[in-house]
């Protein structure tokens, strides 16, 4: 890894990052704003969202609309989506670009002609994007943190509130290595930030669509969405470490495949 490149790379990336921090972050501290307002109305709240159909609801991620009186299954149901669906895009986006704009931008002949390998280039840009993925989900799990204290009723699990921000910060990290996979498969010069974020968004589609019948659940399997673990309010809530397993080594493994890619492929100058 080239140190040089590195830090370029940061400095070239931190407004955008800054951005989306402060567009997540605003999300959730106005979502978690309502939430004793939420509580104190209950009753009403609660008799309105009975009239919602139940696959309507599966749809928007409640599965239990009893779990919305605990501000930590609040949370998960109201601000997940923020970091799963946002952050993905972020993290897709930003793999799929950071490599292929060299091209696109027509300055791969610059980059390439200094004294850098294609190793450093391809490592130093891939260390920016885990990095600025752990960033953004650092900063936006600790104002998440915060805001749960501020509005808590009763006490909530600390534990499970660290799972869930693992799990989303995995699946992150894992559409940020199919970025980068995916512009390690393009043959032109040409940005990707359309298809990356078309992509994000059908396979949440595909995972939405696949909680609200039994007969679809299997179509769900295809998307990461899948395999993070939203129950925070069941007792049984941990880290399971299959899927661990499974994000990291597909992210591994994505990741190891665009860099054998990238070595080979005729760069447009």
């Amino acid at each position: 890894m080239n140190k040089n490149l590195f830090l370029k790379e940061m400095r070239r990336n931190a407004v955008s990052l800054l951005l989306w921090v402060l567009v997540i972050t605003f999300l959730i501290t106005f979502t978690m704003s309502v939430y004793q307002t939420f509580v104190e109305n209950r009753t009403k709240v609660m008799g309105m969202i009975n009239l919602v159909p139940k696959g309507a609801l599966q749809f928007k991620g409640i599965s239990n609309v009893n779990d919305l009186i605990s501000v930590l299954g609040f949370y998960a149901v109201n601000n997940v989506i923020y970091m799963m669906v946002l952050g993905s895009i972020f993290a897709m986006v930003l793999g799929s670009n950071i490599l292929l704009k060299e091209e696109y931008n027509k300055t791969a002949e610059f980059l390439l002609t200094k004294p850098l390998t294609r190793s450093e280039v391809f490592f130093s840009k891939t260390a920016v994007i885990f990095l600025q993925v752990i960033i953004l989900n650092a900063v936006t799990a600790l104002v998440g943190f915060i805001s749960l204290k501020l509005v808590q009723k009763n006490p909530f699990s600390v534990s499970a509130f660290l799972v869930l921000s693992l799990y989303t910060l995995m699946l992150n990290m894992l559409f940020g290595a199919a970025g980068l996979f995916m512009s390690s498969l393009v043959k032109r010069p040409r940005p990707i930030t359309t298809l990356g974020i078309g992509l994000v968004l059908f396979l949440y589609f595909i995972f939405t669509v696949s909680k609200i019948t039994e007969s679809s659940f299997r179509i769900g399997m295809i998307s990461p969405f899948k395999y993070v673990n939203v129950e925070v309010t069941s007792p049984a809530y941990g880290l399971e470490i299959w899927k661990v397993v499974y994000f990291i080594g597909f992210t591994l493994v994505l990741t190891t495949v665009s860099y054998k890619l990238f070595c080979r492929k005729d760069i447009y100058l």
